[in-house]
Parts: C-alpha cells; structure tokens; sequence
C-alpha cells in the first residue's frame, strides 16, 4: 500500500548509468521503483535516452533534483522548470524532489548550502516552493540536507524545516542519513529529529552510507555500506511514521548490483519486521 503522500511502496534504488544495462538484462529484479537527478538524463540522446526510457516503461520512475536551488537569493530558473515538466510528462515520473538548501547565485556553487533557520527563510522559501508547485502542477517534495554549519540561525532545523512544510503545503523526503550526520555534526538527538517531523508530509526516504572524517565530524558521501546505527535509526523511523517507501541512495563507490540489491534486502528486513508486528497486534 502506498503511503498517503507517495505513489509508490516498497523499496526503491537510485538508477545509474554504471549499471544500467545490466539492470534491464534482468529478467524481474526486486525493485518496486527508481530514482534519478533529471539533470543527468534530460539532454541525453543515443543508447543512454533509449535504455532510460525502458527504464521507466518497467519501474515507477521518481525524479530527484540536483540543480533547482530552492533557496538562492537568484530568481527561480523558469525555463529550467518548464523542460523539467516537459520531461516529466514524457516519461511520466510519478514524483519530483529537491533539496532544502541551496546550490547557485550568480553561478553555480557546485555543492549543497544551507538556508539560514530564519524566519525571513521559511517565508522566501515557502513563496518560491509554491511558485516551483504552480509551474511544474505537482506537489513539490523537499529533502532535509546535511549541514556543516548553521549561519544567521535563528531557530532549530526541526521547526524550520515543520514550518517550511506547512507554509509551502509540500511534501517531506526525510533522509534518515542525513539526520544521523546532522546529529553527529551538530549534537542533537535524530531520534528526536524524527518524531518531530508531520507523518502525513512524509512522501518517502532515503538511506544512504558516509564517511567519518572524525569522531565528530561525518561527510554525508553516498559512498558507502550503511552503518548500524543509521539502520537502527530507520528502524525506529517506521516504528514512529509507519512502513514509508525507502529509497536506497548510492552515488559514488558504486559496487556490483547484486551488493545494492542485498541492502535493499535489509530494507524490506526492516518493513517486514513491522508488517509482523501490525498483524500481531491486529
């Protein structure tokens, strides 16, 4: 069953080029959707457009931005909005996410800013949130970042990012990673952190691993296995929100399909552990 805010279930993985083809050779993997950056398929031509669209034609696709900078103090790139929309109706993506942050100004900074937690913030941002929602006539789903610093802060990341949700009317992607780096980073509690957020905004998650670049200091990399702990926060993330569709994100240090698809097994490990104890319970 798909969760209120979300159109698919289960368990997803992000779609690389490194495999792709591999991936369609398969006669029926265990994936009950996919995920992408629409800015590394939207110019493509040849094979690359060509295996992307059998892509979507097998699995729910979901889009997943890298580019759109929600919170720049530069205007909203319209144009870059209406191909987006164009692309999505090509393929008919069944959801599109962004980033709580910030990636351009004048120019690209090429890594992911945090907004200041003002209130001034949630106003700006939440205008532009509804104006990308008017553009695109979907909902907008915005992913809490990771965050090395906090400048101009002025209230916790937790009721920035409630009240972002509530003033803009969008949907939550909550990354369990990056909660546990931010709790690390910053000092607070990501259990906490996770029951604050509103259950019914929760489109979908993330989980991903990362590198420890000290006993206080994690660089969120999607470079990795995940580690006990970020499992045992997933864990607890379902016991509080319910079963929710898990995406499970790696980027870089991409190993053999097989070694993604036995992760995703511990995802559905997790799901089912609370399916069980729903049935127990009535």
């Amino acid at each position: 069953m798909a969760h209120p805010s979300c159109p698919v279930s289960g368990t997803g993985l992000g779609l690389r080029r490194q495999f792709i083809e591999e991936l369609l050779e398969l006669g029926n993997p265990d994936i009950d959707f996919m995920e992408v950056a629409p800015e590394n398929w939207m110019g493509l031509g040849g094979k690359y457009a060509k295996q992307f669209t059998a892509a979507c034609e097998r699995f729910p696709m979901m889009c997943h931005g890298l580019s759109l900078s929600i919170g720049s103090p530069a205007p909203l790139d319209v144009a870059f909005l209406k191909q987006l929309k164009q692309f999505f109706d090509k393929h008919q993506i069944v959801s599109y996410s962004e980033h709580l942050s910030f990636c351009s100004d004048d120019g690209h900074l090429y890594d992911l800013m945090p907004i200041p937690f003002t209130a001034e913030s949630v106003r700006y941002v939440s205008a532009r949130i509804k104006q990308v929602q008017d553009i695109l006539e979907r909902q907008l789903i915005i992913e809490n970042v990771s965050y090395y610093a906090a400048p101009g802060q002025e209230m916790t990341e937790v009721d920035f990012t409630r009240e972002v949700l509530e003033e803009a009317n969008c949907g939550l992607l909550l990354d369990v990673n990056n909660v546990y780096v931010n709790s690390i980073n910053h000092g607070y509690d990501a259990k906490h952190f996770i029951d604050a957020m509103p259950t019914d905004r929760i489109a979908y998650l993330h989980i991903a691993g990362h590198y420890n670049e000290a006993e206080d200091l994690i660089v969120d990399t999607h470079g990795a296995d995940i580690v006990d702990p970020v499992w045992q926060l997933l864990s607890h993330t379902y016991d509080r929100h319910g079963i929710i569709p898990t995406l499970l994100e790696r980027d870089f240090n991409i190993p053999s399909l097989s070694h993604l698809f036995d992760e995703m097994t511990i995802i559905r490990q997790y799901q089912q552990q609370l399916y069980d104890m729903q049935a127990r319970h009535g």
